[in-house]
């Protein structure tokens, strides 16, 4: 096979590559990578940067000796490494880049989501090289989507990639910890993120990242159930890139799901934050599972969490394990009054009733499935 084979990729670089010494932008890693985006560019192939590193890149401008680092110098930090990250990208590339800086609350938003994917694609369109990156600067622990692997599968679900490649200081997935297991092996190719995938992850060693294996795979998971292959390479090993672009195997690849989820459902199931969760008996169980039903509040056993209409919640069986998350279109404080009774009895005894439904199936999306 001659060449790469999507026409179109998420690129995630992160800050192990970006500022490898926590001092400030290197180009020790970003030449091949920045060489790479400009041969898929050559070959028609579209790209999206999501780049961590701005907290990396503006370490060095505020001195600070304590750890953890308080929130507020983190995001001092991020405000001046992020011009200094956009600059370095633009010295080594030669056409017009452009900056998107979003929260998980810009993602959670439906007409928010739909304004991102919009100018993603103008910017795309046009030949502008989108850089993403978490705003850094005001994102609160409420707001963050916490690390840019996730960010990055996020992202290739808004512009439709059919790629999502995410660059790693290791060749790929191992069967254990290359670093402290000398057995460990390559795995060339994931078909299904099983149990026993996940449990080969480790977290990450990186003081400067926030990203290990574990958000590399939560990110696969995200983007293959989406219809998007997800590839784990080696970022500081040019011959990485070279691979890629040859059209050979790299890295570890895995494989896009046959079953994707609608642009709605995976919005749902992976942007939107949970407010509680709803504990549903047997029967409620089945017919979400098997019947494709709404909820109603007959079948609500308990309820956990404090949430208003229009929030998330997980909606779970007996046993506590989450079947799905949808969108309440009652408060925990009216579903308390209205829990195990029948629809007909929502009114005599909230005074009102503006849905016989707790969770309507258009507004909920399967774990699995």
């Amino acid at each position: 096979m001659a060449g790469l084979k999507w026409r179109r990729l998420v690129l995630k670089v992160g800050s192990a590559l970006i500022a490898p010494e926590a001092k400030g932008c290197s180009t020790r890693y970003l030449l091949a990578i920045a060489g790479f985006i400009s041969e898929c560019r050559q070959q028609g192939v579209e790209v999206v940067l999501v780049s961590s590193g701005s907290v990396a890149a503006g370490r060095a401008a505020i001195p600070f000796a304590h750890q953890p680092l308080p929130i507020n110098v983190k995001q001092a930090m991020a405000a001046v490494g992020q011009t200094r990250m956009m600059q370095s990208w633009r010295n080594l590339l030669d056409f017009d880049c452009a900056q998107i800086l979003l929260t998980h609350d810009d993602l959670q938003h439906r007409s928010r989501y739909l304004n991102i994917h919009n100018t993603l694609r103008t910017l795309l369109d046009h030949g502008v090289l989108p850089i993403v990156n978490e705003n850094d600067t005001v994102a609160t622990a409420e707001l963050k989507v916490g690390d840019n692997d996730n960010l990055a599968a996020l992202v290739a679900t808004v512009v439709d990639a059919d790629a999502l490649i995410i660059c790693s200081d290791v060749d790929g997935l191992y069967t254990a910890n290359p670093r402290s297991d000398s057995t460990a092996t390559l795995i060339p190719e994931v078909h299904q993120i099983t149990p026993d995938i996940h449990a080969m992850a480790g977290g990450s060693h990186h003081a400067i990242g926030t990203g290990g294996m574990t958000t590399k795979l939560q990110a696969a998971s995200k983007a293959t159930s989406q219809g998007i292959d997800t590839l784990i390479i080696n970022g500081q090993k040019a011959d990485s890139f070279a691979q890629l672009l040859a059209g050979k195997a790299c890295g570890t690849l895995f494989h896009k799901q046959q079953e994707r989820l609608s642009a709605k459902k995976h919005w749902l199931l992976h942007s939107l934050k949970t407010r509680g969760e709803l504990q549903l008996d047997s029967g409620a169980v089945q017919a979400l599972l098997h019947k494709g039903a709404s909820l109603l509040p007959k079948g609500i056993s308990s309820i956990n969490g404090d949430f208003d209409k229009g929030d998330a919640i997980w909606l779970c069986d007996a046993a506590g394990k989450q079947l799905a998350k949808g969108i309440s279109q009652y408060s925990k404080s009216e579903l308390s009054k209205i829990r195990g009774v029948h629809s007909q009895q929502i009114e005599s005894i909230l005074g009102y009733c503006p849905s016989e439904v707790v969770v309507h199936r258009d507004d909920l999306a399967l774990v699995e499935g």
